[in-house]
């Protein structure tokens, strides 16, 4: 176990899986106490007891970051828990199919946009309305974008692309308005990482497997934990100068 966030407490969206169970393990791991929110109740209880065995604190409630409701109790949850809530990864999303523009559903593109960008949102408005509350104030928030939210191909899903940019675009936006507040609002941009997202991509999709692995430089796709130790950097002390960034790890798939 490490010290680095000895005597704090933050929550980990879609932490039931892939990149947010990675970085709810690290955390832990760091000394911090986590808040395991996601709607795969088996996941976040897997997830739970991987902290466990390594001696951390952790809880887990079913979160739906669709429902302001549910995000506004998963902050309640948290600071009834653990007296505060000192950072956040804004981490749940989903993909959707990959379906020409013309061809995209509205109730997909509603599924969409409502989980990776309204989620954002709705997360963001609640865990700054707590930091600025608390004594002492501050925090840090990071938001799960994606080299997708920073480039684009006609071959990715429309509704994920402008989902991710958008993620970028309000994160930037409450870095400048809560900065003066001791907030930090950064995001990270992975690549393809071996995700149940992805590997369902992959599945439905064997196809562009090649191509893929072509996109990245380094020759192979991501896994989570290269994520999450971007993200945990991003929330610790060692990151106090970087606010409003989106920070890619991609393999090198944005330098070509």
């Amino acid at each position: 176990m490490g010290e680095d966030f000895a005597g704090r407490a933050g929550l980990v969206t879609g932490a039931g899986s892939g990149i947010g169970r990675a970085a709810a393990v690290k955390f832990a791991s760091e000394g911090a106490k986590v808040v395991i929110a996601d709607v795969d109740t088996d996941g976040s209880e897997a997830t739970k007891a991987m902290i466990d065995q390594l001696g951390g604190e952790a809880l887990c409630v079913c979160t739906d970051v669709t429902r302001a409701a549910d995000v506004e109790a998963l902050v309640e949850r948290t600071v009834a828990a653990y007296g505060r809530l000192d950072f956040a990864f804004n981490n749940a999303g989903i993909a959707g199919d990959i379906v020409p523009l013309i061809d995209y559903s509205e109730e997909l593109w509603d599924r969409v946009i409502g989980v990776n960008l309204k989620g954002v949102w709705l997360c963001m408005k609640y865990e700054i309305r707590q930091m600025l509350s608390q004594t002492p104030g501050g925090g840090a928030i990071v938001n799960t974008a994606s080299v997708m939210g920073l480039i684009s191909s006609a071959s990715n899903p429309v509704a994920y692309t402008a989902s991710k940019h958008g993620v970028i675009g309000i994160t930037k936006n409450a870095a400048l308005g809560y900065a003066g507040s001791g907030i930090r609002v950064n995001a990270v941009c992975p690549g393809y990482i071996m995700t149940p997202l992805v590997e369902g991509i992959l599945e439905r999709h064997p196809e562009r497997k090649a191509q893929i692995l072509a996109d990245h430089p380094v020759g192979r796709l991501g896994v989570p934990e290269e994520i999450s130790e971007a993200a945990v950097w991003l929330c610790s002390d060692a990151a106090s100068f970087v606010n409003g960034t989106a920070m890619t790890v991609d393999g090198g798939y944005v330098a070509h």
